[in-house]
């Protein structure tokens, strides 16, 4: 795969394809419910190629399946080749399926034949990564391979290799046999991956009526005589397999609603609202329900939910329904449904975690601290409701509620007119290290002191009510940000569908100035928001702002596509402060000796989305990495947040190695500051594990699975200090731009500085114009 950190998409797309007509149309509908029922966690984009399916079949085959991609094959060759027979399905079939290597949108395209029963976990076909991958004819010899599956990745999906193909097909130098692969076979003259038979297992192989191996993954209906026509004598234990995924569709969406899961979201969406039309129980709506929140669908999972009449005692359903409406800022309700969920023994815990949640969300601490006490009662290692109790033991201090801030004058409060608000997200204890540097740095653009002489602060997540209103109204001026606020799902709700929880009403009363502060655009790939209401509320946003600042040019792309052409140029590039913090701490000095260390981070938050199939590959490859680099330096770990540590529980039980853990999490942002600075190299991949080192002044490398670090790396031209988790040679790429790094130090710490100073100069541009806006009154 391409290691471009900003034209690519970041994860690994993968598809299955097949060539369908209406012939084989019963066979593949019964490929797909097989494939749904023995891989309930899979659902890639599905090609489908035709010529002549009619509109009928195409719901059949939708009905199946969320992901169908419809593709009409037209072979250059075809009519002349086929006039003769156009009947023959295995010749129409050799030139269509070879249209697979014309597809162009996918990293890896996996075919299976429509005479194909899925019996088993695909998911080693899912992790393949190089090659041409196939089984190895069983009747023929090694050197050719079987028809019907193929694992194609992406340097065969060229014009070069079509054309190949098509210098093949037009010489005739190949055998164009009943098994429909003799061009590829003479293409690549034996050069293909061998997979286990298993994964293409031959009808051929069970003559005389043998039992289907129980290992067998993918059993193939090869030879004229099909399940669905009529069968062959002698393959009746094959042909009963098959017939075990011939379901009707409510048959087949009972079996998939009674799987134990995990299911992926995306089918139980899809099988669920079918469902849900034809009439269902509680128990699927449940499952439909929890596929939404997953997807942060608030919404539509409480219409799911809404439908129904929930009896006192169904816990889990007054859970999920409270949850989402918590998400949609209905909290009435909410409060009522979750206060029936506490009283289930068995989920009393996560259901007080919500109530005290809630209770803090709507500024009512002390109803936060009874709730977090409760659930504690109950289960005292719970660390949500742990978080929820300190952070309301002290009467008002949950908005900010770090013990003290770094460069903070330690004079008390100021007067109001005196202040800025600061809308911002405050990290509670034992949170992301990123975020708990991010205010402060934010704070010191604006003046030395970041402490209450000078700040009043409102937290993001909290909902902007009247007297959070009249409280900022009463300020010099209102900054909102820093950090990736513009993300739907660290804390959702309805009044903005974005992190800060603030009807647009609410922001229309505003008569302060008001500054938007280097806010990310944080979605990762095939994120959604509620667009409507995300929508209008950056509209009003950005009417209201007298400053509109986003801390990378992706952002500003994005946001400003989202605006009306009117309200586009007001959004600028303002550079997130953790990136030029050498020159906003007080005192600061560069490190006359740094320590002879590599830090390494990674991050595991939605980690579906940052690493799809590839999860294992990626520590495979981090284990190499981590060896190698320990020849020139002491490789430690550097943990953002508590769940950061998965990385190193994972490499130690997975490939032996042992790292020590700097818990930054625990830390105040001074140590962090200071340990960023001292050491040679950071490998991150949380944002804030590049932009604060990058702003201490030391070399980086960003390991991408989220968009915004190509967009940080692309502002500084820098896009080669990047490197996609899913690099096909990521511990070789890794190593070898590491190696560089280490052995010109010097150098790869003034080229740090060198791009600072092209983010430094934007920053200075824009607090010249702030410093008017929001100047302290004379007198």
């Amino acid at each position: 795969m391409t290691t471009s950190t900003s034209a690519q998409p970041l994860k690994r797309r993968v598809a299955f394809a097949s060539y369908v007509d209406e012939n084989y149309l019963p066979g593949f509908l019964t490929l797909l419910r097989s494939l749904a029922l023995t891989n309930p966690g899979v659902c890639e984009d599905f090609v489908v190629l035709y010529d002549d399916l009619r509109p009928v079949s195409v719901a059949k085959i939708r009905n199946l399946h969320p992901r169908i991609v419809l593709r009409r094959v037209r072979d250059a060759h075809y009519a002349d080749f086929v006039k003769g027979d156009p009947h023959n399905y295995l010749v129409r079939k050799a030139y269509f399926i070879l249209d697979v290597f014309r597809i162009r949108e996918y990293d890896t395209v996996i075919t299976l034949d429509t005479d194909m029963v899925v019996l088993g976990d695909i998911g080693e076909l899912l992790r393949m990564r190089t090659g041409l991958g196939a089984v190895a004819q069983f009747f023929h010899g090694q050197d050719k391979l079987n028809s019907g599956l193929l694992v194609i990745q992406r340097e065969y999906l060229t014009d070069e290799f079509c054309a190949r193909i098509d210098a093949t097909g037009r010489s005739g130098e190949y055998e164009l046999d009943k098994h429909d692969q003799g061009i590829l076979n003479a293409v690549l003259a034996g050069g293909f991956v061998r997979i286990d038979p298993r994964y293409n297992f031959v009808k051929r192989r069970l003559s005389g009526n043998l039992p289907v191996p129980e290992d067998t993954v993918i059993l193939h209906f090869t030879g004229r005589h099909k399940p669905w026509n009529g069968g062959e004598r002698g393959y009746e234990l094959a042909e009963a397999a098959w017939r075990e995924y011939e379901l009707s569709d409510a048959e087949f969406r009972e079996r998939f609603f009674a799987l134990d899961g995990p299911n992926h979201p995306d089918l139980v969406r899809h099988y669920g609202r079918q469902a849900l039309r034809d009439g269902t129980v509680l128990s699927v709506a449940q499952q439909v329900a929890a596929a939404c929140q997953e997807q942060g669908r608030y919404r539509e999972a409480v219409e799911v939910l809404s439908g129904f009449r929930i009896p006192v005692r169904r816990h889990a359903a007054h859970q999920l329904l409270g949850t989402a409406l918590m998400a949609e800022s209905r909290y009435a309700e909410a409060e009522a449904h979750l206060l029936l969920a506490a009283a289930d023994p068995a989920g009393a815990a996560k259901a007080f975690g919500k109530l005290s949640q809630l209770r803090w969300i709507v500024r009512d601490d002390q109803g936060a601290q009874r709730y977090a006490l409760r659930g504690l009662a109950g289960d005292p290692t719970d660390r949500l409701l742990g978080i929820h109790q300190r952070r309301t033991a002290t009467p008002g201090a949950s908005d900010d509620p770090g013990p003290g801030r770094a460069w903070s004058s330690g004079a008390p409060a100021g007067e109001p007119s005196a202040q800025l608000a600061h809308v911002a997200f405050y990290m509670d204890g034992q949170g992301n290290a990123g975020d708990k540097v991010l205010p402060d740095s934010v704070r010191l653009c604006f003046g030395n002191d970041n402490g209450p002489a000078a700040w009043h602060p409102e937290h993001v997540h909290r909902v902007f009510d009247e007297g959070a209103l009249e409280r900022v109204n009463q300020r010099r001026g209102l900054v909102i940000g820093g950090g990736g606020l513009f993300i739907p799902d660290t804390s959702p709700n309805g009044n903005s569908a974005w992190q800060w929880n603030v009807p647009d009403e609410m922001i229309r009363r505003i008569e302060v100035p008001v500054a938007v502060f280097a806010v990310g655009y944080n979605n990762f790939e095939g994120q959604e928001y509620a667009r409507s209401r995300f929508d209008e509320s950056l509209r009003t946003l950005a009417e209201r702002a007298d400053f509109f600042g986003l801390r990378n040019n992706g952002s500003v792309q994005r946001v400003r596509d989202l605006l009306p052409a009117a309200l586009r140029d007001k959004v600028v590039h303002q550079p997130c402060p953790t990136t030029v913090l050498r020159h906003l701490v007080p005192g600061w000095q560069d490190p006359v000796r740094r320590a002879d260390t590599v830090l390494v981070n990674c991050a595991y938050d939605r980690s579906g989305l940052r690493f799809g199939h590839d999860y294992g590959y990626f520590l495979e490859q981090m284990a190499q990495a981590v060896r190698q680099l320990g020849e020139h330096a002491e490789v430690r770990y550097a943990a953002h947040a508590v769940t950061d540590e998965k990385f190193v529980f994972d490499l130690r039980r997975e490939h032996g190695i042992s790292m020590p853990v700097d818990p930054m999490y625990d830390w105040s942002t001074e140590k962090i500051l200071d340990e960023y600075a001292r050491t040679r190299l950071v490998i991150g991949m949380r944002g804030h594990a590049g932009m604060i080192p990058f702003g201490c002044g030391t070399p980086i490398i960003s390991l991408v699975s989220h968009p915004k670090l190509a967009y940080f790396l692309a502002d500084i031209d820098r896009p080669e200090w990047g490197v996609s988790v899913h690099e096909r040679e990521l511990a070789a790429l890794l190593v070898e731009r590491a190696r560089g790094m280490l052995d010109a130090h010097r150098e790869a710490v003034a080229d740090v500085h060198g791009r600072q100073e092209l983010l430094w100069r934007i920053t200075r541009g824009n607090m010249d114009l702030l410093g008017d806006l929001l100047k302290t009154p004379a007198g």
